[in-house]
């Protein structure tokens, strides 16, 4: 995630708030950073399970207040309090440095890109525009990309009728299947604003009579129940998350479903894929980018 465009000042001092926390309890210490004019953003340290999380803010942030949050934060997550770095920055274009994050993301006929770039788009791709802002997935993050790829590469041979988006984000992984397809997608997602962010790219991309976006935890929503069982599920998550679902996500797959699971540090996907294989699911592909994996398994017929 990027700072949000016209967050933070273009020409004012800012401030910064930095600590390094293992990846599984990121988002819970990147809220703990989030006040009402934050912009935040978070990156994996390479060859490690740990990332680094930023907040930039408009005005100098009450430092015992940030370090109160993050100490709660790291009660809640059972871990020790993270150290917690706050110093001022030198004024910066903050618009042009978000953009700039924001480039076009090409996978395999897709082209993710943000409102600065539609004039960038290449005759022939599937083009989602997508907002970069606090939810999760604007195509830049290895595990979107590789989701991307995954879609991109069942499609060549296959055309599926009930795909489900599972912990959606910014929904490009749910639009992608609704735009190569024209079936009905479920999105779902347990953060309301992700929910919602999800609505708008899908009404910006002409894809809205393709998506439901509902807020759910796991499988527990109506929709869910009413349209089961899946031939798709795509859940770009977190390992420990795939995990407990594993017994849900095969239970709400049909006969033959394609399973595609992201969200993994390499070291983790064994387990996830154990996980899976354990309930009859066959592993057919695993594609590594950088320090992640996704994992296409398939269930039985």
């Amino acid at each position: 995630m990027t700072p949000a465009a016209g967050s933070l000042p273009d020409d004012d001092t800012t401030w910064s708030a930095v600590l390094v926390v293992p990846v599984s309890a990121g988002p819970a210490f990147e809220e703990a950073l989030a006040l009402d004019d934050a912009g935040t953003s978070s990156f994996v340290i390479d060859g490690t399970a740990n990332c680094r999380i930023e907040a930039y803010y408009g005005h100098e942030p009450d430092s015992a207040f940030l370090h109160a949050r993050v100490a709660a934060a790291a009660l809640a997550m059972g871990l020790a309090v993270p150290a917690l770095t706050i110093e001022t920055l030198a004024p910066r274009d903050w618009v042009a440095q978000s953009l700039k994050e924001h480039e076009p993301v090409h996978a395999g006929r897709f082209f993710v890109h943000g409102a600065h770039a539609r004039n960038q788009r290449p005759a022939g791709a599937l083009s989602l525009e997508i907002a970069a802002g606090r939810a999760f997935g604007t195509g830049q993050h290895a595990t979107t990309r590789g989701c991307l790829l995954m879609i991109d590469a069942l499609a060549k041979r296959h055309r599926f009728e009930r795909p489900l988006d599972l912990g959606c984000g910014s929904g490009v992984l749910g639009l992608a299947m609704a735009g190569l397809w024209r079936r009905h997608v479920i999105a779902t997602d347990i953060d309301p604003w992700a929910v919602r962010m999800t609505r708008e790219h899908a009404a910006l991309n002409g894809l809205t009579p393709w998506i439901t976006a509902v807020e759910a935890a796991g499988f527990d929503h109506p929709v869910l129940r009413m349209r089961q069982p899946f031939d798709l599920i795509v859940a770009n998550i977190l390992a420990r998350p795939l995990q407990a679902l594993a017994p849900d996500i095969v239970h709400h797959a049909g006969p033959g479903a394609v399973i595609v699971l992201a969200g993994l540090l390499n070291h983790q996907a064994r387990a996830v894929a154990a996980a899976y294989r354990n309930r009859g699911l066959r592993l057919d592909r695993r594609l590594e980018i950088g320090g992640w994996t996704i994992l296409m398994l398939t269930a039985p017929a």
